[in-house]
């Protein structure tokens, strides 16, 4: 199974009224990469997830201190809201703290997946990198339970997320997540090669937007060091529900620059 496809010129990037009645504090950060050579490791992001890392070892956090964690607190209230337990589906970011809290180390996956990881254990925050080629519209809405999910390393065991459950979904009925941030989709993955990316930073707890503002700003930073190429930032809540990205470089199936007529 390959990723998606290209043919999406411009991506926009909705969160349903829904979404917002039930969890008001959600705040969702963006960072739309047009174009990256996503490589499999880089100085400047091994040493800030070693530094992460370090200083969540340091913390000397139980199962439930890193439960109590303001951002990942707000996403345990928030799954409530929406029907999920946390206990048993625990937020992307709770999964990753608890590793390390015991004393784990993440598995390096490659520079933008380890970048997310720094990031998200330094904020206890949900941060992902989302390959987007060919996707001209996300929604985080609830599911009607007709779309179509890939889980991640498995993409030949479609899943349909329960009706109401928190998904990224684009138009194209393609679910990318499952409960909400729990799960990242199979064809979302960010893999090696040039890339569209579009990363996210979500919290869901009172004055998480200055969380997020920050962590974006932590991505930003690094990327800077990654590639020359454009970034473009938005931020979406309750007040502000929609952005729109433009796509300065179409990229071809294989993943290298296309050329438009």
């Amino acid at each position: 199974m390959t990723q998606l496809s290209d043919g999406a010129d411009r991506l926009s990037v909705r969160i349903d009224d829904r979404v917002t009645a039930s969890v008001p504090d959600y705040v969702l950060g963006l960072l739309a990469v047009p174009a990256i050579e996503v490589g499999p490791a880089h100085p400047a992001v091994a040493e800030r997830l070693t530094a992460a890392e370090d200083a969540l070892h340091r913390a000397g956090l139980d199962k439930a201190g890193v439960s109590e964690l303001p951002g990942i607190a707000g996403w345990r209230a928030a799954y409530r809201a929406v029907a999920v337990n946390p206990n048993r589906f625990p937020c992307a970011a709770e999964s990753i703290a608890r590793r390390v809290a015991r004393g784990d180390r993440l598995p390096r996956i490659n520079a933008l997946v380890d970048l997310c990881n720094a990031v998200s254990l330094g904020s206890a925050l949900p941060v992902a990198s989302c390959a987007v080629d060919g996707i001209g519209a996300l929604a985080v809405r609830p599911a009607d339970g007709t779309e179509a999910y890939l889980p991640l390393g498995a993409p030949d065991a479609p899943e349909r997320p329960e009706p109401g459950e928190v998904v990224y979904a684009d138009d194209h009925g393609r679910a990318h997540s499952r409960r909400w941030n729990w799960r990242q989709g199979h064809l979302v993955r960010t893999d090696l090669g040039r890339r569209r990316l579009l990363l996210t930073v979500e919290a869901a707890h009172p004055g998480g937007r200055a969380e997020v503002e920050a962590a974006l700003d932590r991505l930003d930073a690094v990327l800077g060091e990654l590639t020359a190429a454009p970034r473009h930032r938005a931020v979406l809540d309750r007040e502000t529900r929609d952005a729109a990205f433009p796509v300065e470089a179409p990229l071809s199936p294989a993943g290298t620059p296309g050329v438009r007529s």
